[in-house]
């Protein structure tokens, strides 16, 4: 993968793009998706962005988020416009299984594949030029980094802003996690300067549930939450009738596995969601718990120090069994005790 940084020349000739993120895109892969749409638009460029799967309804009032394709929706169309793609920019995501079905598509495309991604261990053998950096708080903030290091900082404007400040306040608890850092906060001053409204991006992102989603939480944290005081560990799970009950949707368990971290002494917080076709798992830690490697080895995932994913194929019962089984294992391994 060679730097990002030769392609900045060429972004002056006008050509046919193609944006995609992982699947499920959260605030971070949507923001980055469509602030870069804009700016691409800007130079000229014909774009389109692709969406693997569904995304949340809070994301719906994004500038530009209507004309982002469900892949599993058009696929026939999403096929033609990615293999009559120039250049494939691939956001939010270090390997193309992220992508779920799009995975092969994108793999078989010919135009030349960027990434900007901030996961650790990323695939670069699948990549012609890119930039992977996991000291950004966020791949929006990259798509900034990339929009002024290219020499078109004059082309921000309250659309890109908005995108990606949605985006950095996803990825950083508002701004909570270390990552947060000065550059950040020092881009989040420049995004205010084009007239960004940062309280309707955090009503849209925070504010927009219905009330079905609260009593879901109360519910989860009443009956679903399991405390292991011995190893500084919350463990939540969610079952399938679960979903049903409360009619959760795509971005309604956004954040649930942060709720537990406010637990006096706890230092891991895991969730896993009963899906139809898999069991899914995001992890956060504080300081020097490393839930990238815990997901990793354990529920072929990944991620971030303090911020992964996983999934399994096993049923809920027993990824739950082999959960409670390695945390006893390793405990002291990943500085839990």
């Amino acid at each position: 993968m060679q730097p990002i940084h030769y392609i900045y020349p060429e972004l002056g000739t006008p050509r046919k793009i193609v944006i995609t993120t992982h699947q499920k895109p959260d605030p971070d892969a949507m923001g980055s998706s469509l602030g870069l749409y804009h700016f691409l638009t800007l130079l000229g460029h014909e774009v389109t962005v692709i969406s693997p799967t569904n995304w949340a309804a809070f994301l719906d009032w994004m500038p530009a988020c209507e004309k982002v394709i469900n892949f599993e929706m058009n696929r026939e169309r999403s096929e033609m416009i990615m293999n009559s793609a120039d250049w494939i920019f691939c956001l939010d995501f270090n390997t193309l299984h992220r992508t779920k079905n799009l995975a092969p598509v994108v793999e078989r495309a010919g135009g030349v594949k960027i990434l900007i991604d901030h996961h650790q261990q990323p695939a670069v053998e699948s990549f012609s030029y890119g930039v992977s950096d996991t000291g950004k708080s966020s791949t929006c903030e990259m798509v900034y980094d990339f929009i002024e290091e290219s020499g078109h900082g004059h082309l921000l404007n309250k659309d890109i802003a908005a995108c990606l400040y949605a985006g950095v306040i996803g990825d950083t608890g508002s701004f909570r996690f270390p990552a947060a850092s000065a550059d950040l906060h020092r881009m989040v001053a420049r995004l205010k300067e084009t007239g960004l409204q940062h309280t309707l991006v955090h009503e849209h992102i925070y504010d927009s549930f219905y009330e079905n989603r609260l009593r879901f939480i109360g519910h989860v944290l009443t009956n679903r939450m399991e405390v292991f005081y011995e190893y500084n560990t919350a463990l939540i799970w969610v079952t399938k009738q679960d979903l049903l009950r409360y009619d959760i949707k795509t971005g309604d368990t956004e954040g649930l596995v942060n709720y537990p971290l406010s637990i006096m002494g706890i230092r891991m917080a895991a969730i896993v969601i009963d899906r139809d076709e898999e069991r899914k798992w995001s992890f956060r830690s504080k300081g020097n718990v490393d839930v990238n490697t815990f997901a990793r080895r354990y529920f072929e995932g990944g991620g971030h120090f303090n911020a992964a994913g996983g999934r399994s194929s096993a049923s809920l019962e027993e990824t739950l069994r082999t959960f409670r089984k390695v945390l006893k294992e390793t405990a002291s391994e990943f500085q839990l005790t």
